[in-house]
């Protein structure tokens, strides 16, 4: 073990001795071969899903097991990937489709927030009724298996495409949501899909191309414990029917051939008892990555199609293997009640759009308020001053920038956010290498970000379009300029709001966190307007410190990814209708510089054909790394203002009593239920001490001998009245003291001081005490 006390001599010391550990058990950019591949036991709340499933598979063929294997392309649907079917016993097979913001390439859905603007809610409940509701279209339009939530990437580094399909750069408040987002999928009826497992941290070179391999994360064990499984323990432990291995290689084997990854930690240490299912051509090998753990491919044969009935019989692979695949699909069938009656053809609502077909609506008047209130709760006020909001019937109102209005086309196909960029000519790349594009998507305001976690909405309230119709009943005069980038500002106005936005999407990562364009609009607008109000449609981190501190500049929101209800819910917020309750899911720094780790992995040289990414920074990530080496940020990770204040007391800690032994314990490894039990309670009193209505979210840190300064490790979210108090109540479990001891293979607790920390942010503590253990 090694002590941390937050200097950057001691964090390197940390990180040496992270690997040399590693070193000494071939880890390290290394990954041990685990086999054989985990028969699935059917436990718990598995055990009646496992019986039907084994009595069913037991009635099939070798080939009829196979069959529920592999994709295949159906004439019937236009489902992102199809399992096959057994006619003969009357099983119809599996639709699977795309994914994060609601049903992908179809009509009659509703386009919800965005992971990143969940992430940025706080909001557990939220969080579970959007994913039921969407769960329900899925459902309704055949699609039995979501492909979501999205677990990795966490955001190791801040340039990341697909950074916005998550939920928070932090592992625990992504495990948090992505429980209750796969609670809820499994509760409307369809079976979640975990995702992607493991390291997916970047775009470029996410998959090999013109012979040079994917790049490989290459993650210690103690890393990969601590931070990057962290949400998937959540995931598998809220009962998720699949989980979908990455793109990437990790430790220089590919996610979908590792054995490591899918038979020693996913099946054996998790106790995963549903099936892995290839990422889309993500699979390398036949026999290979059968025996190391995946149980089906997509979105074709790939490389069994008949060849994993030939392997049975030439004896590389055994019938048992096959047997527990056809198993482990079948029992997420029946875990969330798709057998009988209960659930619609495969894939009856994804039909080719361009081809006559049957209009199935599956949107449901109960989720309008969710889509709303999920939309308000994901904006993150960064700064107010002068009374700038709420906004107070204005007598004049000027509109400025590209984001305010709603895109020139609106689709649904599959280069959903080209219809944002100024950039089309990029949709004929090479998904994954390295390529360039406007940071800006100029072409109107984004509710999501691109490709396959996007989806078209059923409409687009965007920003201009709902602040006139507030302006009409305000009888506010109104001024617009869209397009120029020194517009001119009557002199009159009573605020100037100015929208901007930062685009992503999956395929390429970001170039940079902000570009010239946007900044050089805003401080153009603020030189000539004394009350400038920035409004950011982000697809993650955006920087700020190029205007921020103008003093013109007197608020400023971060907008995220809102859904179709973009407009409606900013404008209740700017109005006071709506309280700002949303905090940062990630760290804003000041400077790009400021990140130890920013940009994606790249080729040495031009001869290098095995791209490395060491993650040598450990779980120094945002926040952990920031706090770490004492940087100052600009907006620091929980940080979101509101229309009131709150004030925070009483804080009262207490260990459970029970005897936390701090090493040998049977129930310390990931599957024992001890790891789950409560070790200490937490209590403190929130108080609105403000004026007005409003929502806090109160954040437990905890400091753990050897680790970073501070770790998230609790969160309430609590509506209270003026002078109204709350009593809010955390517990801690016995996984969220422990780290991974990388010598016995398990999760220990350490002899020492733990401090505990109450706050509105990571930097923002209001409360502190500690315990011994």
């Amino acid at each position: 073990m090694w002590t941390f006390a937050g200097s950057t001599a001691l964090r390197a010391l940390a990180v040496a001795a992270t690997v040399s550990a590693l070193s000494d058990v071939d880890f390290y950019g290394q990954s041990p071969p685990v086999y054989p591949s985990p028969i699935g036991n059917g436990k718990g709340v598995w055990a009646g899903a496992y019986a039907s499933a084994q009595d069913l598979v037991s009635q099939m063929t070798l080939e009829e097991k196979a069959n529920l294997t592999r994709g295949f392309t159906s004439a019937d649907n236009a489902c992102a990937g199809n399992t096959g079917t057994v006619p003969r016993l009357g099983w119809p097979g599996m639709c699977l489709h795309d994914a994060g913001n609601g049903v992908r390439a179809t009509d009659l859905v509703n386009s919800y927030p965005s992971g990143i603007h969940v992430g940025a809610s706080w909001d557990k409940n939220l969080t579970y009724q959007r994913a039921y509701y969407m769960g329900k279209e899925f459902k309704t339009k055949g699609v039995n298996v979501p492909l979501g939530p999205n677990a990795g990437p966490l955001g190791r580094i801040p340039l990341g495409g697909r950074n916005w399909e998550g939920f928070s750069v932090d592992p625990y408040l992504s495990g948090q949501l992505v429980a209750e987002s796969i609670t809820g999928h499994q509760d409307a009826g369809v079976i979640a899909n975990l995702k992607h497992f493991i390291g997916n941290e970047q775009e470029t070179f996410r998959r090999p191309y013109f012979g040079v391999e994917a790049a490989s994360s290459n993650i210690d064990d103690k890393t990969l414990h601590e931070f990057y499984l962290w949400p998937f323990m959540d995931g598998v432990k809220a009962g998720v029917g699949s989980v979908m291995c990455s793109y990437n290689r990790v430790n220089n084997s590919y996610g979908c051939q590792n054995s490591k990854l899918m038979n020693g930690i996913l099946k054996t240490e998790l106790s995963f008892e549903g099936f892995v299912v290839a990422d889309w051509n993500a699979q390398h090998s036949g026999v290979a990555s059968a025996q190391a753990g995946l149980d089906m491919v997509m979105p074709l044969g790939g490389y069994w199609g008949d060849n994993l009935t030939d392997a049975v019989r030439n004896g590389s692979v055994t019938e048992a293997r096959v047997t527990d695949m056809a198993t482990r699909i079948l029992a997420a069938w029946y875990l969330v009640g798709q057998n009988g009656s209960n659930f619609p053809e495969p894939g009856v609502g994804i039909k080719n759009m361009t081809l006559p077909h049957e209009a199935v609506d599956a949107r449901e008047p109960d989720s309008k308020p969710i889509i709303l209130e999920g939309a308000i709760a994901g904006h993150v006020l960064l700064k107010n001053e002068n009374g700038a909001l709420p906004l107070k019937k204005p007598t004049m109102l000027s509109v400025f920038g590209y984001d305010a209005t709603v895109p020139a086309t609106k689709n649904t196909d599959i280069l959903f956010e080209l219809a944002y960029t100024s950039s089309p000519e990029m949709a004929q790349a090479v998904l994954g290498t390295v390529q360039h594009f406007d940071q800006a998507a100029k072409g109107g305001t984004i509710v999501t970000g691109g490709r396959a976690g996007a989806n078209g909405p059923a409409y687009i309230s965007d920003p201009l379009s709902a602040i006139s119709q507030r302006a009409a009943l305000d009888d506010t005069w109104m001024n617009w300029d869209l397009s120029s980038p020194n517009p001119d500002v009557n002199a009159a106005s009573d605020a100037c709001l100015v929208f901007i936005n930062a685009i992503a999407t999956e395929g390429w990562d970001r170039d940079g966190l902000h570009d010239d364009f946007s900044d050089g609009l805003v401080l153009d607008v603020a030189s000539k307007c004394k009350n400038t109000i920035v409004v950011i449609h982000a697809a993650g981190v955006r920087l700020v410190d190029q205007w921020i501190e103008h003093p013109n500049v007197t608020a400023t929101i971060i907008a995220h990814l809102p859904g179709q209800d973009s407009g409606q819910a900013l404008v209740k917020l700017l109005y006071g209708e709506a309280g700002f309750s949303g905090k940062l899911p990630y760290t804003i720094p000041k400077n790009e510089t400021d990140y130890t780790v920013y940009k994606p992995c790249n080729r040495s040289s031009e001869e290098d054909m095995f791209p490395q990414c060491d993650y040598s920074e450990g779980v120094y990530v945002d926040y952990r790394d920031f706090d770490a080496r004492n940087v100052t940020p600009r907006f620091e990770f929980g940080f979101g203002m509101s229309y009131t204040t709150f004030e925070y007391s009483a804080l009262s800690v207490k260990p459970s009593g029970q005897n936390l032994k701090l090493r040998g314990d049977s129930n310390s490894n990931s599957t024992g239920d001890g790891l789950w039990d409560i070790a200490v309670r937490v209590e403190t009193t929130i108080t609105n001490s403000g004026s007005v209505d409003g929502a806090e979210i109160a954040q437990l840190y905890l400091a753990i001998p050897n680790s970073p300064p501070k770790q998230l490790r609790g969160f309430e979210k609590v509506a209270l009245s003026p002078l109204e108090s709350a009593t809010l109540r955390f517990e801690l479990t016995r996984r969220d003291l422990s780290v991974w001891d990388v010598v016995a293979q398990e999760w220990v607790i350490q002899q020492g001081t733990y401090t505990v920390f109450v706050g509105a942010s990571s930097r923002d503590v209001r409360l502190t005490d500690s315990f011994e253990l």
